[in-house]
């Protein structure tokens, strides 16, 4: 595996919130309330205890010096933040009210997009505090801020794969049948941490009628030689996420069994090639369903077929219908189509694709065909 890549600078934080105030501007907006989660993370590089319910409030607006605003007991935290030279950081003490001191930076009359996980008290409270403001959620306001990743960040989304795709190699050499799909789970993380994860954010782990659930949550069910595993699993590295699925089988497969990992592998295969600049995000989804529904199983295939992919592991854009926001060089994103026999087996392949300019890269680079396990 490659070294760990260099950190990002204040310099890079400041380019990523100009970015977000002209954009926020662009839109209409009077500007960007952040709150803690990952486009604070991803815009000043602090990351706040996760347990408090003090306000903490990243203010970004066009032609104004960025603000954060910051419980006094968490402001030498976020003066350590490699963000924190390109902001002004205003704190506020327990017992005075943190919305009078965030209003003197809004526009008293503006409309912002604000951070979807921002707290509902936080913003009844602004909105209370400043009556004549409005507010709008950032996927729907601002859904491409963070989806058009640079070099360092693709670098670091192409290790985090690398390493996704390591642990794939060395989970196909254990034992899967007769063991629980909780063992194997557990042994798909620890893993992921060898391999570098510094997070892992799900393991799944669905054999047999449990390949059926997408999102099968592995549990005590024992594998048994002819079932059919779907393994998706993924987190976070150097502060960039991985997410892979490949279908494996304890075994040799049944016609029907080969013919339908066959049909998802057709379709994968047909989405990423169709992959290029220029393209809405639906037509990604598009191909996928129409090869699977052309071989039969339309009615099987239950969800979108991609999803972004950054300091999240899931982040706009989406691959789905309705999605009409076009490819641009640096997009990452999920190509996984699958096929979900309910009560029998299901099938998803999964790779991380870039688009580059002119077509897509697959930054996972497992074999997709049927692996066959013990």
């Amino acid at each position: 595996m490659s070294g760990t890549p260099p950190p990002f600078t204040a310099d890079d934080y400041k380019a990523r919130m100009d970015r977000a105030a002209q954009a926020a501007a662009d839109a209409g907006l009077a500007g960007v309330l952040v709150a803690p989660g990952p486009d604070l993370v991803w815009l000043t590089g602090y990351r706040p205890p996760a347990t408090t319910e003090r306000l903490t409030m990243l203010v970004l607006a066009a032609g104004q010096d960025p603000v954060l605003v910051v419980p006094t007991l968490e402001a030498p935290d976020a003066a350590e933040a490699a963000g924190a030279p390109a902001l002004t950081l205003h704190d506020w003490t327990d017992g005075k009210d943190p919305y009078a001191a965030t209003a003197p930076f809004l526009d008293a009359s503006g409309r912002f997009g604000i951070s979807d996980n921002a707290w509902a008290m936080h913003l009844l409270a602004l909105q209370k505090e400043l009556p004549g403001t409005s507010y709008v959620s950032l996927t729907d306001a601002l859904p491409m801020l963070r989806a058009v990743k640079d070099a360092a960040e693709l670098e670091r989304l192409t290790a985090a794969a690398a390493a996704a795709d390591m642990t794939y190699e060395e989970i196909k050499r254990v034992q899967f049948e007769g063991r629980r799909e909780a063992d194997v789970a557990a042994e798909l993380a620890h893993l992921l941490r060898q391999c570098g994860h510094e997070q892992v954010d799900f393991t799944v782990v669905g054999s047999g009628p449990n390949g059926a659930n997408p999102h099968h949550e592995a549990g005590d069910r024992v594998i048994e030689r002819g079932d059919m595993v779907v393994l998706d699993f993924g987190g976070l590295m150097h502060g960039y996420g991985s997410d892979t699925s490949r279908t494996v089988h304890v075994g040799e497969p049944s016609a029907e069994e080969q013919r339908v990992h066959d049909v998802v592998r057709g379709a994968q295969e047909e989405a990423v090639k169709a992959v290029r600049p220029g393209i809405a995000c639906q037509d990604v989804d598009r191909v996928a369903r129409a090869y699977i529904t052309e071989a039969g199983y339309g009615e099987f295939f239950i969800h979108r077929t991609g999803h972004g992919i950054g300091v999240t592991t899931h982040e706009p854009p989406y691959m789905i219908e309705g999605e009409q926001q076009t490819l641009v060089p640096g997009m990452c994103f999920s190509v996984e189509p699958g096929i979900y026999l309910p009560g029998r087996f299901g099938v998803r392949i999964e790779d991380i694709v870039t688009a580059t300019e002119d077509a897509g890269r697959r930054l996972n680079n497992t074999a997709r065909e049927m692996a066959i396990v013990h």
